[in-house]
């Protein structure tokens, strides 16, 4: 069956791959996503300047993250996510589990935590059982883990 409308994959720019793989390595993997191979000089070890990772759902598709060095001029640009662009992302966990498997993950390589693991049934806005934990990527850039029980039936 074609798949129409679901995300297939975001690239995200980095300032410094060295410091921004790794933290993606963590937080995806803590996630369940696996780091693709890719057969490119960029995505080789041992200074790899860009990695890729995904996850491949029952219907075939897959949805990737890819982290890519951004321009030398602007490296050292924060993220502002009060500028015209995405405000953060959002990715689904499988179960309150998994969110609390990520916030150990992140903790322990000293990620910047924004908001612990909560539960925000009580928000407008937010389904019922709404969990989620907030961090910032090494660029600024907000990442939101949430499990929301109606999405995962």
């Amino acid at each position: 069956m074609p798949v129409t409308g679901p995300l297939a994959h975001i690239d995200i720019s980095v300032g410094y791959p060295d410091r921004s793989i790794p933290f993606y390595a963590a937080f995806l993997e803590a996630l369940g996503d696996r780091r693709r191979t890719v057969r490119s000089a960029e995505w080789q070890e041992p200074n790899p300047s860009r990695a890729t990772w995904g996850i491949q759902y029952s219907s075939g598709a897959r949805f990737d993250v890819e982290v890519r060095p951004a321009r030398p001029a602007r490296r050292d640009r924060r993220f502002d996510r009060y500028e015209p662009g995405p405000h953060h992302l959002a990715l689904h966990a499988q179960s309150r589990a998994v969110v609390e498997r990520v916030y150990a993950a992140m903790l322990e390589l000293g990620a910047t935590r924004l908001d612990p693991p909560a539960d925000y049934s009580d928000r407008p806005g937010y389904d019922d059982g709404y969990f989620a934990v907030f961090f910032a990527d090494p660029d600024g850039l907000k990442l939101e883990v949430a499990h929301i029980p109606r999405a995962n039936p």
